[in-house]
């Protein structure tokens, strides 16, 4: 179904999604592991490309949305291609082809009224509830360096709800993770290729959003990334 999904879309693939990467996340969908999504290209907007004129801040449309969350992501850009093989990739093998670190916002949704009964096939033929993604501005190059499962971030709705969050929320470490979604296309035969984009799950508990929120997620020192909704 995802790869029909794909072959649909008008732009080649943005890259790919990690859902469920926390415990929490996996027991509020009743699934018991990660799961991975396409990031279809029409549903991005990419700030580390195109970033929006001073004063002016993006923009995504709210639509009907059965999820209705922010989330706050550490996403990755591969700077060159991991080909499907037999033996499994380590950590150190995936960080070695990756190009960029980048801050960014998921707003996942669904079709499934309720998403959180139907089950891991479901959720992955519904490609892992991936819809708008905001990919941030590049990180400085000192990202390598930092324990990003260590790492704080805080997420807010301006005049509303503010939460802390921190990397290891995402399968112990962020990178781990990355990881994990290469191995897991390398099992389905799948290139993660270079120049897509990886993004790595929640930091943080989600943000509750309705249209004409103004969302900001603050990774401190590895940059700030935000977004409003229309009010519609």
């Amino acid at each position: 179904m995802q790869v029909l999904l794909e072959e649909r879309s008008a732009a080649p693939l943005f890259g790919w999604k990690i859902a469920a990467t926390s415990t929490a996340g996996q027991a509020h969908i009743n699934v018991t592991g990660p799961l991975a999504g396409r990031l279809l290209a029409e549903k991005v907007i990419d700030l580390s490309r195109r970033p929006v004129p001073e004063g002016a801040k993006a923009e995504l449309p709210f639509g009907v949305n059965h999820m209705k969350v922010a989330e706050a992501e550490f996403a990755f850009r591969m700077g060159r291609d991991l080909p499907p093989r037999a033996s499994s990739y380590s950590v150190d093998d995936v960080l070695a082809a990756v190009d960029t670190l980048h801050p960014a916002i998921e707003i996942p949704d669904s079709r499934f009224n309720d998403y959180t009964q139907v089950g891991a096939a479901q959720l992955i033929a519904d490609n892992a509830c991936a819809h708008y993604f905001v990919l941030g501005a590049a990180a400085p190059l000192e990202w390598r360096a930092i324990d990003l499962a260590a790492h704080p971030v805080v997420g807010a709705i301006a005049g509303g709800v503010r939460r802390e969050g921190i990397g290891s929320n995402v399968l112990g470490d962020q990178r781990i993770a990355l990881a994990w979604l290469a191995n897991e296309l390398s099992g389905i035969g799948v290139t993660l290729a270079a120049g897509a984009v990886v993004t790595t799950g929640t930091c943080l508990v989600p943000l509750e959003i309705r249209p004409g929120d103004h969302v900001a997620m603050d990774f401190g020192p590895l940059g700030r990334v935000e977004v409003r909704l229309g009010d519609r």
